[in-house]
């Protein structure tokens, strides 16, 4: 179904949000993720979807939809993220799964929270599982992403970001964008970013922000093992340039040096 969404026709001179979509092999879910974006209660400025190679009918649906399609030729969320990233003109750039399905307020959850809180640098949120029966998807996702925060919290000394589910303004990517691991494939591009932010910028988690996911990535042992390979390559990568316990001695003296200055 073609939709006409207002930030289909958007003019130049973007405000506000642009949402960056990364996805590859994904034009059943996708279609989803984009109709929810269309019932949002604050319009984003931008759709940007980067096809990442994709054999299947993913550039068509963003097409359809009247999102702006990017073609990234280097297989890898990282390099297509990136590309979107790097694409965004708005202010505050958000990001999404092909598989998240927002709240019709994602989006102005996203603007006011940035707008509260002027020295965070992003923002980020919380999930469902959304193809797993009803009393497993919200208990299941509050683990699994619970273990993720306070797993992320230690490596990073501060909140992590998650991917599905996360906004940053757009000045702080153009100051870390050289940092980031962006032509690793093997590697958790919403970690890395995380870590590449350092420990004295404020990451914000907002409980409004709530996405449903597909359980996907929980599923088949090969699946699993795949993901904790990335997350100590992201890690090891991070971690040769600011290992864990410096990160968390700058952090503290951020913290105390704020509170001298109050």
């Amino acid at each position: 179904m073609t939709l006409s969404p207002e930030w289909a026709t958007s003019l130049p001179g973007v405000q506000g949000v642009s949402v960056v979509i990364p996805a590859r092999d994904d034009a059943v879910l996708l279609d989803r993720c984009l109709q929810a974006l269309a019932r949002q209660t604050v319009a984003p400025a931008e759709v940007i979807v980067v096809d990442n190679v994709s054999t299947d009918a993913t550039a068509a649906v963003a097409a359809a939809h009247g999102a702006r399609v990017l073609m990234e030729p280097r297989v890898g969320i990282w390099a297509a993220a990136a590309t979107g990233y790097d694409a965004a003109r708005a202010p505050i750039i958000a990001r999404l799964d092909a598989d998240s399905v927002p709240r019709p307020d994602w989006v102005e959850s996203i603007t006011e929270t940035l707008a509260r809180r002027p020295h965070a640098a992003a923002v980020t949120g919380w999930g469902a599982f959304q193809d797993l029966p009803r009393l497993l998807g919200v208990p299941a996702a509050a683990v699994y992403l619970g273990a993720y925060y306070v797993l992320g919290h230690a490596a990073a000394a501060r909140f992590p970001l998650w991917g599905s589910n996360m906004a940053l303004r757009r000045t702080v990517w153009l100051d870390v964008r050289d940092r980031v691991h962006r032509t690793e494939r093997e590697v958790h591009d919403d970690m890395d970013l995380a870590l590449a932010l350092g420990p004295h910028r404020v990451v914000a988690a907002d409980p409004r922000l709530v996405v449903g996911v597909s359980a996907r990535s929980l599923r088949g042992t090969a699946q699993m093992c795949r993901r904790f390979e990335r997350a100590f390559r992201t890690l090891s990568l991070n971690w040769a340039q600011m290992p864990p316990w410096q990160r968390w001695a700058a952090r503290l003296r951020t913290a105390t040096s704020g509170s001298a200055a109050r």
